[in-house]
């Protein structure tokens, strides 16, 4: 991993892989042939978070503090979406949302407190435009 330090590259790499499984699963999800329309849209949610990877592991500031923001949203979210789906609500969640809840809130509850540590605060220095 050249070098980079467990502080970034497993943020990066968690952000890295919540893209590819977007993409994977709204492929699985999308009958065959696939249309346009519905990878098209998978793209552009797989993009946010391959974008928020490579600043992390570019060490931005500010995706650092994107990365927080999203850990705070996603976990009360896709909490709520699993309690639902175990505990049976009258309507069908697809498996990407079964699967995309198991693999971010434990990984945004790990996440987060080091994301806003000043260990994190240490290695996401540089601005977004700039040197």
């Amino acid at each position: 991993m050249d070098g980079a330090p467990k502080g970034v590259w497993v943020p990066a790499a968690f952000f890295f892989g919540g893209g590819l499984l977007e993409l994977a699963l709204a492929a699985y999800e999308t009958p065959w042939p696939w249309p346009f329309w519905p990878l098209w849209e998978a793209l552009g949610r797989a993009m946010m978070h391959l974008l928020l990877a490579l600043g992390l592991w570019q060490r931005i500031a500010i995706c650092r503090s994107i990365a927080m923001v999203y850990c705070l949203a996603v976990v009360p979210t896709y909490a709520a979406a699993l309690i639902l789906a175990y505990a049976g609500a009258p309507f069908r969640f697809p498996p990407s949302v079964v699967l995309q809840s198991l693999y971010q809130v434990p990984s945004c509850i790990l996440l987060f407190p080091y994301l806003r540590s000043e260990q994190a605060s240490v290695l996401f220095t540089r601005p977004l435009l700039g040197p």
